[in-house]
């Protein structure tokens, strides 16, 4: 059904018609070139008829006599979907059958979007519970809770019991949480930890099948990422962050200091010379401010600076920006 001058289909009501309709019903008739107009809807939907002794004019429907008339129609208009429907699945049916069995690996299954928390966790645990070879998982934003951490454990260690083996990147934050370390202390299979300065938002990849990404800054949106290409992605930067990184667990390497520059101070600096204030280099760093100030201050001690412009030439000039992060493996 097209759609009229009033912007709405031909056999709907619009307000201006119901008025002009009510009208009508008062005074017996309406002008016929008014109805044109203003309403042609009326028209169209039968409410109003011409008047057989001044055509000029159309006269109302009685709405009881109406009202039955226009659904009658729409049963109709129902009843011809659902003819429709019928025809399309028996034409389709024997082609669905065809493709099931000549499907190929680009036939991308959909990705799938999680709203709220706890279906989040419902759907990565039902996920994990089918998991039998891997778990790669990137947690950013420093040391976890111990109720987080103990929370996962029955998890984890019922993956790990079924060989999988599972490696998670952290910030280096985490390098000095008694929790984490001891959480995987406990845990008994192919575990392996370690930590970069600044690593990618939340990511789990699941035996390189399927993996679960944030849709939004408070994490109470998820995407469920089922397409083999964007899944293959996912794990190719998670192994190459994981190539980047410091171990951490079962053996810690230590992270190296150059020229009295400590990591942590490295990565600081890079920051700072891209322009980002305290807080910002806090957030990427999972630092609160107070402690990444500290360290900036240490840093300008260290480099001989008075002030914050004087850092950001003698960081330059200093060359520590060329010196490798972490180690390879």
């Amino acid at each position: 059904m097209t759609t009229g001058v009033h912007g709405h289909r031909a056999d709907e009501l619009c307000e201006g018609g119901l008025d002009l309709y009510a009208r009508a019903l008062r005074e017996g008739h309406v002008p016929h070139e008014e109805a044109d107009t203003a309403a042609p809807c009326l028209i169209n939907s039968g409410l109003l008829q011409p008047d057989l002794k001044d055509l000029r004019r159309l006269r109302p429907v009685a709405p009881a006599v109406a009202l039955p008339r226009l659904l009658r129609a729409t049963a109709e208009d129902i009843a011809q979907q659902r003819q429709r429907e019928a025809r399309l699945a028996e034409a389709l049916e024997p082609l669905i059958a065809l493709h099931a069995g000549q499907a190929s690996p680009t036939d991308a299954p959909a990705n799938t979007v999680l709203i709220g928390i706890e279906r989040i966790n419902t759907v990565i645990a039902r996920a994990m519970a089918h998991s039998s070879r891997e778990v790669l998982a990137i947690q950013p934003g420093g040391k976890r809770p111990p109720p987080v951490l103990a929370a996962a454990f029955v998890q984890e260690q019922e993956m790990l019991s079924r060989g999988c083996r599972m490696r998670t990147l952290y910030q280096h934050t985490s390098r000095h949480d008694p929790a984490a370390l001891a959480h995987y202390a406990r845990l008994k299979g192919d575990v392996e930890v370690r930590t970069l300065h600044e690593v990618t938002d939340r990511l789990i990849v699941l035996d390189r099948a399927v993996a679960f990404i944030p849709a939004n800054t408070d994490r109470t949106m998820a995407v469920e990422v089922r397409n083999p290409a964007i899944v293959a992605y996912l794990a190719t930067t998670f192994d190459r962050l994981w190539r980047l990184a410091t171990p951490m667990y079962p053996r810690a390497a230590q992270q190296p200091i150059l020229n009295g520059i400590t990591p942590r101070q490295h990565a600081i600096a890079s920051l700072l010379i891209e322009g980002h204030t305290d807080a910002a280099i806090a957030d990427r760093l999972g630092l609160n401010i107070r402690t990444a100030r500290v360290h900036i201050a240490k840093l300008a001690a260290t480099l001989g600076s008075e002030s914050r412009a004087q850092l950001g030439y003698l960081i330059a000039e200093s060359g520590i920006l060329k010196q490798e992060e972490g180690t390879a493996e």
